[in-house]
């Protein structure tokens, strides 16, 4: 391990992205201290202190703290996310957005550029509402009120700088992206995550020096986090593979195919991606009705509280419904089937063409159905454990499916850089030889 950190520090390419991605995050970090004006800081930190387990420190874990502060970085990356999905979901019914998505490069630009706009959109329009909530709140210890001065001033000023935040981090996201390593959003969202797990600790040990947590429960706890991580790294590495055979295709003098490869298709084909959709959208609504106090709003809010039935009911069934919505999006066995069956190559058993398309994605469509359970259980069963067993942070199984997954792509990417210059990744290089 040791010689694998040394080797990537020799390949000068990627020791630049990696830095470029660490001042890119630093620069994010940094971002997420900067206040926005006409906040009482210490009214703030009272009410978010009060509202710990609900909706609001959920939301408070993707800004990496910054909502907690009210800062630039408030809004986090989530508008981006949330006009992602919009977009995919109006790719799918909109004709003229499908034909666009089917252009290549240039039809993706396009996409791009859209939900660039959309996500401005949607910052303002989340901006404009927090700012109007956080001046109907005070804080629960002193009552004195969050917004020094409000007004249409605060609200505008309010609104302009979460919205100027938010596309300024979706710049950040697509510069790692683009010029560093790993997939920026993941890595923004990773970042605002791992920040905060020293001062958890911390809570922690606190919490059960005073007496205030049972040490055998955290024990306990602990494991139970160690063996959920392992459990997903080990789902995360599985695949289906599927056999194919090339025939032999005699060409001149030259004989071409007549190899046996295979299809490996991925457990979880989708990643974290349908828990970031999920999340954010059940954030949204429990958000803004958070910061209006009334008997209708308040039932609202604890009915979207994760730990709550509701919550948990809806947030299981979207994972699933977006598990293989962003799997038919990202793989296509009809146009598989037809490049195996142009280059000679067949399933043994199954003809090519249309039957080859319809087993390729029966086999899919049942492992997509594996991995959703598996997605919707690390994500609901930690989040249960925390929320009532009063652990004094969150991070349940969502942030930690995140964090792991994260982690695993961009060590997949290091490897990648590595291999090609005849360098040792983090395998060992037996093992690695073997996986051809």
């Amino acid at each position: 391990m040791i010689e694998t950190f040394q080797n990537i520090f020799k390949v000068p390419e990627l020791k630049k992205r990696i830095f470029f991605t660490f001042a890119l995050l630093a620069v994010y970090r940094i971002g997420a201290h900067i206040p926005v004006p006409g906040i009482d800081a210490q009214a703030l930190a009272d009410f978010f202190s009060a509202n710990q387990g609900s909706i609001l420190g959920f939301f408070d874990m993707f800004s990496g703290g910054a909502l907690r502060r009210l800062t630039i970085f408030a809004l986090g990356i989530m508008p981006y996310i949330s006009a992602s999905i919009i977009l995919q979901l109006l790719t799918v019914v909109i004709p003229a957005l499908e034909k666009l998505s089917k252009e290549g490069e240039t039809g993706r630009k396009k996409i791009t550029q859209y939900t660039r706009y959309g996500t401005v959109i949607l910052s303002m329009i989340q901006g404009l509402g927090i700012s109007y909530g956080l001046e109907q709140m005070k804080s629960p210890v002193s009552g004195a009120p969050l917004i020094i001065e409000p007004g249409w001033s605060f609200r505008l000023l309010s609104m302009l700088t979460l919205t100027a935040g938010t596309a300024f981090i979706m710049w950040l996201g697509e510069q790692i992206t683009e010029k560093g390593i790993g997939n920026g959003i993941s890595l923004i969202i990773f970042a605002g995550i791992v920040v905060r797990m020293p001062s958890a600790i911390t809570n922690s040990i606190q919490a059960v020096n005073r007496g205030d947590l049972n040490a055998i429960f955290m024990t306990i706890v602990l494991v139970f986090v160690v063996v959920i991580t392992g459990v997903i790294i080990f789902v995360e590495k599985g695949q289906r593979r599927i056999p194919v055979q090339y025939a032999k295709r005699v060409v001149g003098r030259k004989v071409y195919g007549g190899q046996s490869t295979h299809i490996p298709l991925k457990v979880n084909t989708a990643g974290v991606i349908p828990i970031i959709f999920a999340s954010s959208i059940l954030m949204f609504p429990a958000t803004i009705a958070g910061f209006y106090k009334n008997q209708f709003t308040q039932m609202i809010t604890e009915l979207l509280s994760p730990g709550s039935l509701l919550y948990e009911t809806i947030y299981v069934i979207m994972i699933i419904f977006f598990c293989y919505f962003y799997t038919a999006i990202i793989f296509n066995p009809v146009d598989l089937a037809d490049n195996m069956k142009k280059y000679g190559g067949f399933i043994p058993g199954i003809r090519p063409g249309k039957r080859t398309s319809d087993y390729i994605d029966r086999v899919l469509m049942r492992i997509t159905f594996g991995g959703a359970l598996y997605l919707s259980a690390v994500s609901v069963l930690p989040n249960l454990l925390i929320v009532y067993g009063h652990v004094p942070f969150y991070f349940g199984g969502t942030a930690l499916l995140i964090v792991v997954g994260v982690a695993l792509d961009t060590i997949s990417q290091i490897e990648s850089h590595l291999m090609t210059r005849n360098y040792e990744g983090f395998l060992k290089k037996g093992k690695f030889k073997g996986r051809r």
